[in-house]
């Protein structure tokens, strides 16, 4: 059960809209019980047939077309992952305002569309290893590609930045999180769902470290979210950097992280693990002190514009 540590002094620096343009929540904003209890009131989505997202659009061969390139080829290789993982897929069902957000981001910005359903592949081929039930947790909660949901209300422009951002602008990218969590509760009627909670911490870490409330990560499926979150976002190609990671240098990443207690040990041995041919058990896999990654040598990640 993830606990929803949302803090009553989170304030939203800027407005959360719907795709089409509706205000939810003003900049400026308390998320305060009060305030989502009265933006889930006029939540027009409980009345709104779903559909299941395995039949939307490409999204069934675009997912599979993610199995095989490189490093997933080997990640999701395995007598029947790539077979549980579609089917687990088929369980979730969402209402159409979501589906239409899948659409935005394919149009508009396909790295974040695919990331977004690489993310979901990966939890779920994690969560089969460290989470009990996981199918059924999956299921019940309609999980899937969602955690970037917030993005819809990010520039465009700020998402497609080659060059480093303002503060002003990473400050908006930041806000993807708490929007996220705004817009998924609102779609999902439900503040503690996962897909809201996930969207909303998926950049906190175990000690603290991370955004929008600096809290600490103690809900597993979200910690796994996170993890696979950063791990695709390295090895993936990104606006701000010419080259992206290897992926030796993109496990030493994580691995450097585990070891400062950003993130959990058990997410990132279950990511080694289905990286090496011979699918270890995770708590079977050693994890390599020796660096010999190369990490990418022009890169804007965290460097910010004087303007």
């Amino acid at each position: 059960m993830i606990k929803n540590q949302i803090q009553p002094s989170a304030k939203l620096r800027f407005p959360v809209k719907t795709l089409d343009g509706r205000l939810l929540l003003p900049e400026g904003s308390e998320l305060t019980e009060e305030s989502l209890s009265m933006m889930l009131a006029s939540n027009p989505s409980a009345v709104l047939k779903t559909y299941p997202l395995m039949d939307h659009g490409s999204v069934k061969k675009d997912i599979l077309s993610l199995f095989d390139r490189p490093p997933y080829d080997v990640v999701f290789s395995g007598a029947d992952g790539v077979a549980e993982i579609m089917d687990v897929m088929k369980t979730v069902w969402f209402a159409a305002p979501v589906l239409e957000v899948l659409d935005f981001f394919k149009t508009h910005d396909a790295p974040t569309y695919h990331h977004m359903l690489t993310i979901f592949s990966l939890t779920i081929l994690i969560a089969r290893d460290l989470v009990p039930n996981y199918r059924k947790r999956v299921s019940e909660i309609a999980f899937g590609p969602t955690h970037d949901f917030g993005k819809i209300c990010v520039p465009l422009d700020i998402l497609k930045k080659q060059q480093p951002l303002t503060q002003n602008e990473l400050e908006q990218l930041k806000h993807h999180t708490l929007a996220g969590y705004a817009l998924l509760s609102y779609y999902f009627g439900d503040s503690r769902s996962l897909p809201a909670l996930a969207a909303r911490d998926h950049h906190e870490r175990m000690n603290g470290s991370g955004y929008p409330n600096g809290i600490r990560q103690q809900d597993l499926m979200v910690e796994i979210v996170a993890v696979c979150d950063i791990y695709d976002a390295l090895i993936s190609p990104r606006p701000y950097r010419v080259d992206s990671y290897d992926n030796r240098a993109a496990l030493e990443v994580l691995t450097a992280m585990a070891q400062k207690g950003e993130i959990g040990w058990r997410v990132v041995k279950a990511l080694i693990a289905h990286n090496r041919t011979s699918k270890p058990k995770y708590l079977d896999a050693v994890v390599s002190a020796e660096t010999r990654g190369a990490p990418p040598k022009e890169n804007f990640y965290g460097i910010l514009s004087d303007e």
